[in-house]
């Protein structure tokens, strides 16, 4: 019988600059939520808030970006010839524009919990407390609005009228989308029971 060697999957590097990105920001914010811990744990001046309601609805947005855009990219991985060179046709594309109105829906969400904040009286240098808050959700969103626009990106080289480009940064994209709800999980998490 004879044998069968299998290739190794040439490097990807767009995936793994998305790892190394995906690492740097995880440490970030485990750095940020000890100093939070340390912080609360000697601080008279810690004032407990609760957190706006509509960050449990920019929560579900961001959910639903994350399976809009994995729908998308299942649906573009599926087309023949969607392992090598392919332009998808425009629906399978309709994922990710939904994903991008999603993602910008959840920024605006962020911006009017702000405001919902300082409606409170709580801003930034009110406390140690809306502090973090403030810090821990304006950093997110920075995150969030790089991954809006490395979607831009990509849905720009996946258009039908550009040449035909590889599913690469699709997947690498997917990766960091997925990450950056992940991401906010954990911090409505620390959020709501530190705050």
């Amino acid at each position: 019988m004879p044998r069968t060697t299998t290739q190794p999957s040439p490097p990807q590097p767009a995936r793994t600059g998305i790892w190394i990105a995906i690492g740097t920001i995880g440490m970030s914010f485990a750095a940020l939520t000890s100093a939070m811990v340390v912080r609360q744990s000697g601080a008279a001046d810690w004032r407990h808030f609760q957190l706006p309601s509509l960050l449990y609805v920019n929560t579900v947005v961001l959910l639903a970006s994350s399976g809009t855009l994995e729908w998308s990219r299942r649906r573009i991985a599926a087309i023949p010839g969607g392992t090598g060179s392919f332009v998808p046709p425009l629906q399978a594309l309709s994922g990710l524009y939904i994903t991008l109105a999603l993602g910008l829906l959840f920024v605006t969400g962020q911006v009017i919990a702000w405001r919902q904040l300082a409606a409170q009286g709580l801003f930034l240098a009110t406390a140690p407390s809306s502090a973090f808050f403030y810090v821990f959700t304006a950093l997110h969103g920075v995150h969030v609005v790089g991954g809006l626009g490395g979607l831009v990106y990509v849905l720009s080289r996946l258009r039908p009228t550009v040449s035909p480009v590889r599913p690469a940064p699709l997947g690498a994209a997917a990766l960091y989308w997925h990450f950056m709800a992940g991401l906010w999980l954990y911090l409505l998490v620390i959020l709501a029971t530190r705050v």
